[in-house]
């Protein structure tokens, strides 16, 4: 699977408002699928279903400790994730410095009347 492909396949698995959460709290420490899926109003194998899209992303995986199968969080994944945003985050941080000085700019002006007549007028 190419970058391009692997990208993709993160940002499917993040496009779910469950699967964040998992993530984030998988970014506290491992856990088990008992553990996850405590805070959510949904079965245990709808949780385990959640947690396969994230394991195929390559965002989280499972450990093993004795009898438990604990998923821990993968930051490779989540780091070139960011690493395509951040680029994108530094065109728009750019835009916006632009906007502010042109903002800047306009209120710095002189204001003009909208009362007063153009030199030079007669009527």
């Amino acid at each position: 699977m190419n970058a391009s492909d692997r990208l993709s396949v993160v940002f499917a698995a993040l496009a779910d408002p469950t699967r964040r959460a998992l993530v984030a709290r998988l970014a506290t420490g491992q856990a088990s699928v008992t553990q996850l899926a405590r805070p959510f109003a949904m079965s245990q194998p709808a949780i385990s279903k959640h947690l396969k899209v994230l394991e195929r992303a390559g965002l989280i995986s499972r450990g093993r400790d004795a009898q438990r199968r604990p998923r821990r969080l993968e930051a490779r994944r989540l780091a070139e994730a960011t690493r395509w945003l951040e680029r994108y985050r530094r065109i728009w941080e750019g835009n916006f410095q632009r906007l502010d000085a042109l903002f800047e700019e306009l209120q710095t002006r002189p204001k003009k009347s909208r009362h007063s007549k153009p030199k030079g007028d007669t009527l």
